[in-house]
């Protein structure tokens, strides 16, 4: 479901696919050839949201924002760039992610937390307020520690998840428009 929120309505690039069990809320911007899987959540209701192109945020993950409020002066936004994987069951709130990232199922990451370009978070970490994951690491843990530089196969990995869902999502876009 695609809705406004106080006359706020989720834009949507070319190419985008998302599952009729979604719930996509508000000041949300999706780019191109994304895709946004069964029975995720995002709600840009108190701040905005922006998705970027041929990225892929799969089953029963969470994206939210921070309002602007006495703790939270200005609030928080979430930003997620191109050619990034968003796992199983992730809560990514009020973040900065940069491109080509893949963030592994079941992993939270939190407010104002800032992670560059080709970045590696494993399955089930716990990304705390405010850190800074540099570009080219893998990180694990609760919380999240950088465990070693990704080598070269590794990166090409970040880039194939992401084209690889444009394609699984071009199946589901071609099924719809077929009945």
């Amino acid at each position: 479901m695609i809705r406004p929120y106080l006359g706020r309505r989720p834009r949507l690039g070319a190419r985008v696919w998302v599952d009729p069990s979604a719930q996509v809320i508000g000041d949300v911007t999706i780019g191109d050839d994304a895709s946004v899987w069964p029975l995720v959540a995002i709600r840009g209701d108190v701040n905005h949201v922006r998705i970027g192109a041929r990225t892929n945020v799969q089953d029963n993950s969470v994206l939210h924002v921070t309002h602007d409020g006495p703790y939270s002066p200005g609030g928080a936004a979430l930003t997620i760039g191109d050619d990034v994987t968003v796992g199983h069951g992730v809560i990514l709130h009020a973040c900065d992610i940069g491109h080509r990232c893949l963030i592994g199922m079941g992993a939270t990451v939190m407010d104002k937390v800032r992670i560059d370009d080709e970045v590696f978070v494993a399955a089930g970490s716990l990304v705390p307020p405010g850190k800074h994951l540099k570009s080219g690491w893998l990180y694990r843990g609760a919380p999240a520690q950088p465990v070693r530089e990704l080598d070269a196969a590794e990166r090409e990995q970040l880039q194939y998840s992401a084209h690889h869902y444009v394609r699984l999502k071009n199946h589901y876009l071609d099924d719809d428009a077929h009945g």
